[in-house]
């Protein structure tokens, strides 16, 4: 039984820039697939209907997404998982831990910027894991770049193989269509009108003079030297290697028109990989095992803000998980069952019997859970793999109302067990220090802590360079704790992290402390499995 439901299932991540075009791409899917029947138009950051797929007031007020959103839903008898991931660079950590819990991505590429910095970044992560990669270039209706050129300026900024299964015919205001050369169809555009069955003309000979009927002699001449040089380099896919995170398909199209969508789909259901192992501290874990494992990759509080709930999301890894079952929580050591687990989309949330290996499930959590919690049938083992990064910005956090210290405290505590930022405490002290990879989490935790939890706060930036884990010899530390008292602070762990002042200081201290190690992930506790 698990076989078969294991093949049935695809579980991704759609990756890209803010602004090209992910949470439209989303939005077209999820019409695809008929989960939802309106599309949303996040347009120009002013959103008119809000985009299913983000659900904090403050992404619906700047037109961003700042969580992850996971959404499941049918095509053509496949389940798919998509996990929405907030394109903005302030969220990269939750994306990045987002990527653990998927098997392959889609990359959103804008036609008209081309590769951006945040791009840059998201697959570099996806490289650390071999993660299978399709790029989709999108916006072909707005003059962009030349086809031939993005591609060259993707393989050489992302330092990705590409390979190309549809083909443009223009862009901007003379974009025609898009030539499918997997299958040998034309796919004619019209603007602000669905892509139907209609306008897909089949043309298994690009010499047939239907195509010249189609989009003109001068058109259809051009797309006939382009196939021909694309098929001269680049030849039939080899699925294998698009499995092996070794070559990228590319498609081309317009989200916000609905272009090219349904081919995207349509063959990523047949190539992308279904559900695969994943590594614990123990041993690698199969899907098709018959317990079963599954890990804590995010945690979003106070999804209703009428009601005070935090949802743990959980990948199956192997195994079936059934509701209100009890699975060891091997952090903890003691066993948890749940009664109302949910599937998503979106902010709907249905309660479920049971999942199977590439679900995403919700779990009500009343602050049990921490990102990375494993839960399986009785082993003891924890996956691998999620790590926290070193922050790139710290403040002190200042209460500015002692009469709600214990709400601010709770409030603290939750939001970064959510991941959006890192609590460090003073070793023996109170002072807590909060570190972010991007200015915008101080201002998301400000105005949750205020909404949430009715706490007001102040931040007072501090000029450190990098938080340091360290480990080494017990007397070497607490030499360096003693005479680095202000430097040194605890995580939510209880895990001592040096914050250095700058490059030099911390070179300085390496130097000066042999005995000892500096590390700029939490990684190190179980070294990232590979």
């Amino acid at each position: 039984m698990n076989e078969k439901e294991i093949s049935l299932r695809r579980t991704f991540a759609i990756i890209s820039h803010p602004d090209a075009g992910k949470t439209t791409l989303t939005e077209k899917l999820l019409l695809f697939g008929g989960a939802i029947q309106v599309a949303g138009a996040v347009k120009s950051n002013k959103i008119k209907k809000h985009a299913t797929s983000d659900f904090m007031e403050i992404e619906r007020q700047r037109g961003i997404s700042v969580a992850t959103s996971v959404m499941s839903f049918e095509y053509n008898g496949t389940l798919i998982n998509l996990l929405d991931t907030p394109g903005h660079k302030d969220f990269a950590e939750d994306t990045y831990r987002t990527l653990t819990a998927v098997d392959s991505v889609i990359l959103v590429i804008d036609s008209v910027n081309g590769v951006e910095e945040q791009t840059r970044k998201l697959v570099e992560v996806c490289r650390m894991r071999d993660t299978p990669i399709i790029v989709f270039v999108n916006k072909l209706d707005r003059d962009g770049k030349f086809p031939f050129d993005l591609l060259d300026e993707i393989e050489k900024e992302l330092k990705l193989s590409l390979h190309p299964l549809s083909w443009p015919i223009n862009m901007g205001k003379e974009f025609k269509g898009v030539y499918n050369l997997y299958d040998s169809s034309l796919n004619l555009f019209t603007a602000n009108q669905k892509s139907t069955e209609e306008n897909t003309i089949p043309i298994p000979d690009i010499n047939d003079p239907l195509l010249d009927e189609r989009v003109g002699e001068r058109d259809a001449g051009q797309l006939r030297e382009d196939v021909e040089l694309l098929q001269g380099v680049y030849g039939d896919l080899d699925v294998q290697r698009y499995l092996d995170g070794k070559v990228a398909p590319v498609f081309f199209g317009s989200a916000v028109n609905n272009f090219g969508v349904k081919e995207l789909l349509d063959t990523f259901i047949r190539v992308a990989p279904v559900p695969q192992g994943r590594y614990t501290d123990k041993r690698h874990v199969e899907p098709n095992e018959p317990k079963f494992t599954g890990f804590i990759f995010k945690i979003h509080a106070n999804l209703d803000p009428r009601h005070r709930d935090r949802i743990a999301f959980l990948r199956v890894c192997s195994g079936r998980f059934a509701r209100n079952t009890y699975y060891k929580h091997t952090r903890v050591g003691k066993d948890v069952r749940f009664s109302n687990p949910y599937s998503f989309l979106a902010r709907e949330k249905d309660v479920i019997e049971e999942a199977f290996p590439g679900d995403v499930v919700g779990l009500f959590d009343t602050g049990n859970f921490k990102i990375g919690d494993t839960l399986t049938e009785g082993e003891i083992m924890q996956f691998t793999g999620i790590p926290t990064f070193s922050p790139e910005i710290f403040k002190e956090l200042v209460n500015k109302d002692p009469m709600k210290t214990k709400q601010l405290e709770k409030g603290i505590q939750q939001l970064t067990d959510e991941g959006v930022a890192q609590l460090f405490t003073q070793h023996g002290g109170n002072r807590k220090i909060i570190g972010c990879v991007g200015e915008l989490q101080f201002e998301v935790i400000q105005y949750r802590l205020l909404q949430e939890y009715g706490a007001s706060c102040a931040f007072m930036p501090l000029s450190f360079y990098k938080a340091c884990w360290i480990t080494g010899d017990k007397k070497a530390i607490e030499d360096f704790a003693r005479f680095k008292q202000a430097n040194i602070m605890q995580d939510k762990d209880g895990n001592l992290v040096y914050l250095a002042q700058s490059e030099w200081f911390l070179n300085t201290e390496r130097q000066n402390n042999p005995a000892i190690e500096f590390h700029f992930t939490s990684e190190f506790k179980t070294a990232m499995a590979k």
